[in-house]
């Protein structure tokens, strides 16, 4: 490559690495410029590129005009402060400079031998967040558990459920798998049901329990024990429950603070009732705390997770609501045996001394992929770059704007707050929003509501 960019050259990447960043920063300097939702049509795209790559090479200023032009028009800004759908997916400067350093060295660290400094960064950074969360002890890697960081929560809740099942079959043999039956909500999210088809659990086993406004849309331990009895009965195997603390809410309703729970509901799933109800019956229990896991950093919210000395496995997504670029899906389990028993693959060229003597952890085991990127730099920046406290702020900051919002709600007589119904989605949660962007979001839905009124 005599001419353009060379494949790595540290001068070249000082000079374009530099361009870039500009580039991004002044993105998020402007990026309240921009609407928030992308207003293109399916297939933009096509029209406005070549239909084959650049035989020549071509600058980074093409392309970043191209960006800036073409692609810009076609993205949903998730980190913009007027964001409020699904859940926040934080991107943070502390973030981003882990995103870069890992990429920068770009190992693939599936094996200690790989590189031993990713492997046991990774091991401390998460028994950090295990710490902060006050986990119990048996999630930490000085004892038979230990953290692992998936890309997200569906492969965190694959791998668990893989575990389950093979420990179950190695109980009650292979053939037994026609009779193995999973346990969840009806609020829980879609990526159990998923985890379910790739682990070959058949459809019809997949026990999805309707929930109600009587226990604010949780899994109902009675209805649990008695659809487990009937199952035992008619000769299944229950064999794994799942409970959510996915989402958070306000409401003076809620204790006059908030509550943490399901995707769809933001319900809270009993642990502890659960949790003894899966020891009673040698069930694996496994709590999806995607979205309000980081929550549960500030010491007024950790009682949402009391209970999770029950589980077999816990999961909080760090590239939600803890500042850190996605992806990065926390895992914990208890007894790390389990996911190396139904993951762990050992071919000759894989074969190394430090394996070999079961002296270091090799995470290719814990995980579906065998690669696996240096992701603990980013989180261990961002728990180095601001600490505890400003993140527990931070936490607490978003909180306060969704009370805002409540309150917002509360003045207008024509919304109410209830407790037994769930019409609007808003999710507080994106590093740049404050207080009047809250009230913005509130004037475009009064807009609204005054348009939708007129019309009865």
């Amino acid at each position: 490559m005599e001419n353009g960019l060379k494949p790595m050259d540290a001068e070249q990447l000082r000079e374009n690495a530099h361009r870039m960043v500009d580039f991004i920063a002044d993105y998020y300097k402007s990026i309240e410029s921009f609407p928030v939702l992308s207003q293109v049509q399916p297939g933009y795209l096509h029209d406005l590129l070549p239909d084959s790559a650049p035989h020549q090479p071509e600058t980074l200023q093409d392309v970043l005009d191209d960006v800036r032009h073409k692609i810009m028009p076609g993205v949903t800004h998730w980190q913009s402060p007027d964001f409020f759908a699904y859940f926040p997916s934080n991107s943070s400067t502390a973030g981003f400079l882990g995103e870069m350093l890992s990429a920068g060295l770009n190992i693939v660290g599936f094996s200690w031998v790989t590189s031993p400094a990713a492997t046991e960064l990774e091991v401390i950074v998460l028994d950090w967040l295990a710490k902060i969360l006050k986990l119990p002890e048996q999630f930490l890697s000085s004892g038979r558990g230990g953290g692992v960081i998936q890309g997200t929560a569906s492969e965190a809740v694959l791998v668990v459920l893989l575990a389950a099942r093979d420990k179950a079959l190695r109980k009650f043999g292979k053939n037994s798998i026609e009779r193995l039956v999973v346990y969840s909500s009806d609020q829980t999210h879609a990526s159990l049901q998923k985890a379910c088809q790739i682990a070959g659990i058949y459809p019809e086993n997949c026990r999805v329990l309707k929930t109600s406004p009587s226990t604010n849309f949780a899994l109902d331990p009675n209805v649990v024990c008695e659809t487990i009895s009937q199952d035992v009965a008619a000769g299944f195997i229950p064999f794994f429950i799942c409970a959510t603390l996915i989402g958070i809410a306000t409401g003076r309703k809620n204790f006059g603070k908030q509550k943490v729970g399901t995707t769809s509901s933001t319900a809270v799933d009993p642990l502890s009732a659960l949790g003894k109800i899966a020891k009673a019956e040698d069930m694996w229990f496994h709590v999806d705390a995607a979205y309000a896991g980081s929550a549960c950093i500030c010491p007024e919210y950790r009682h949402y997770i009391n209970g999770v000395e029950e589980a077999d496995s816990f999961n909080m997504n760090a590239h939600k609501w803890f500042l850190t670029n996605f992806d990065c899906s926390a895992l914990w389990v208890k007894d790390r045996s389990a996911l190396i028993q139904s993951l762990t693959t050992n071919p000759e060229y894989l074969n190394n001394k430090a394996s070999q003597e079961n002296g270091v952890v090799d995470f290719k085991d814990w995980q579906i992929p065998l690669g696996r990127r240096f992701r603990s730099l980013k989180i261990w920046m961002v728990m180095r770059l601001y600490g505890v406290e400003n993140l527990q702020n931070y936490i607490r900051k978003h909180i306060k704007l969704a009370e805002y919002f409540e309150e917002l709600v509360i003045s207008d007589s024509r919304f109410e707050v209830i407790s037994d119904q769930y019409v609007m989605r808003f999710a507080v949660g994106a590093p740049l929003t404050e207080e009047r962007h809250v009230k913005a979001a509130w004037e475009v839905l009064q807009d609204e509501a005054t348009i939708l009124l007129r019309g009865l």
